[in-house]
């Protein structure tokens, strides 16, 4: 199963692009979002110098429905916006190509990262001709393994930084909250990419120990 990264420009027109491109030093990472043909929902951690502008500058847009502030300090914040424009989100879901979390826009530009069948990939590139989504693929390769690797590249850093720190020693020599600090992620985020990294490994390693056990039970019978 091919392995592709790709870099999407997202169209001027979109919000979210001419947004990041007016402040190209700050980092958008979408937490969560879910769209439909008419309306989407993203929750969006804002990293930068000035997060209140940026979001005084995403109200101004029609296209912006509501905007909640759920977090605010001087150089980040975290808000819930709602849109009639989520293109992003359709053209990825039309395609049928599942959309890992978190993932970061910034200077009008994200970069996406998926295993997925051939034809599934061909169909996102169609779906993102017809959306006028430019795209360069920076690299596709063919997993030798049939199965998807069992982390992410980020689940697979972030846990390799969390043991290599200490925050799985006994005692702990971290804390979840320095870990974050130390890695310039928020706590909250930092969190669930660890829970759902561990929720792999713990879950692939019950699957293990159940298939030594019946392989042990049918070669004894």
């Amino acid at each position: 199963m091919p392995h592709a990264q790709l870099t999407l420009t997202i169209p001027d027109s979109v919000w979210m692009s001419e947004v990041s491109r007016s402040y190209p030093n700050t980092r958008f990472r979408v937490l969560a979002a879910t769209a439909n043909t008419a309306t989407g929902v993203a929750r969006i951690e804002i990293l930068g110098d000035d997060p209140e502008a940026v979001c005084d500058a995403f109200e101004r847009y029609d296209s912006v429905t509501d905007l909640t502030v759920f977090e605010s300090g001087p150089e980040a914040c975290r808000i819930q916006i709602e849109t009639t424009v989520p293109l992003l989100l359709n053209s990825l879901q039309e395609a049928g190509v599942p959309l890992e979390m978190p993932f970061e826009v910034r200077n009008g530009k994200m970069t996406l990262e998926a295993t997925v069948p051939q034809g599934t990939l061909s169909d996102l590139r169609q779906t993102l001709d017809r959306f006028g989504i430019q795209y360069t693929v920076e690299r596709i390769q063919q997993e030798l393994d049939s199965e998807a690797p069992l982390l992410t590249e980020r689940q697979q850093w972030l846990l390799d930084e969390a043991i290599e720190r200490g925050y799985y020693d006994t005692p702990r020599r971290t804390t979840l909250v320095d870990l974050a600090d130390e890695l310039d992620i928020a706590k909250s985020t930092c969190s669930e990419i660890l829970h759902r990294a561990e929720e792999r490994v713990l879950k692939a390693n019950r699957d293990g120990e159940r298939d030594i056990s019946s392989r042990i039970t049918a070669a004894s019978d």
